[in-house]
């Protein structure tokens, strides 16, 4: 039998369990289940939106690749380990400037809109708090608002080069600019 999208959320939610977002009381699946209702919202296929929900179970869970492979097949998995940050020894910059290097040559549209929708939750969430909380929101990060404009800035300048394929790549781009300006 097959997996769907309710065993890749059933799965996420068993995996995140007792996890919160970064400095709030809100659990952590609720982050998988905004991106995943992004990428049903602008239409990714059905593999991009498991891999939505499963995408921070290598990186923030036990989860292994076997255990998603076992469970949801290698195209999911390597959806999961495209969109993940692999390599944890590495520093906040290191880890960065890869994933921007790897998506500016990334062709595959499942992953680039998992990855977008991911960093457009991030990003919501972002402009959410930033209207209750102001500059201070900028505190909850290890690195400050220069570096998270540097980043997310960048991933719209790779994402937006894909906007004839989704409007989610524009809309990205928006929200960065809503929240970081120019």
């Amino acid at each position: 039998m097959k997996a769907n999208i309710f065993d890749a959320l059933q799965f996420a939610t068993n995996a995140h369990s007792g996890q919160f977002r970064k400095g709030t009381k809100i659990p952590y699946i609720v982050h998988p289940v905004t991106v995943m209702q992004t990428l049903i919202e602008y239409g990714a296929s059905d593999d991009a939106v498991m891999a939505g929900i499963l995408h921070d179970t290598l990186e923030d869970t036990p989860t292994t690749v076997a255990d998603l492979e076992q469970n949801f097949g290698k195209r999911i998995t390597q959806l999961v380990i495209g969109a993940s940050e692999m390599d944890k020894s590495l520093s906040w910059e290191e880890r960065k400037e890869h994933t921007l290097d790897t998506l500016g040559k990334c062709d595959d549209l499942d992953l680039l809109m998992v990855t977008c929708a991911d960093k457009f939750s991030n990003i919501r969430s972002i402009i959410a708090d930033h209207k209750k909380f102001g500059d201070d929101v900028w505190t909850r990060f290890n690195r400050g608002y220069d570096l998270q404009k540097w980043y997310y800035g960048g991933l719209g300048q790779i994402f937006v080069q894909h906007i004839d394929k989704s409007r989610l790549f524009a809309d990205y781009a928006d929200a960065v600019q809503q929240i970081f300006g120019k």
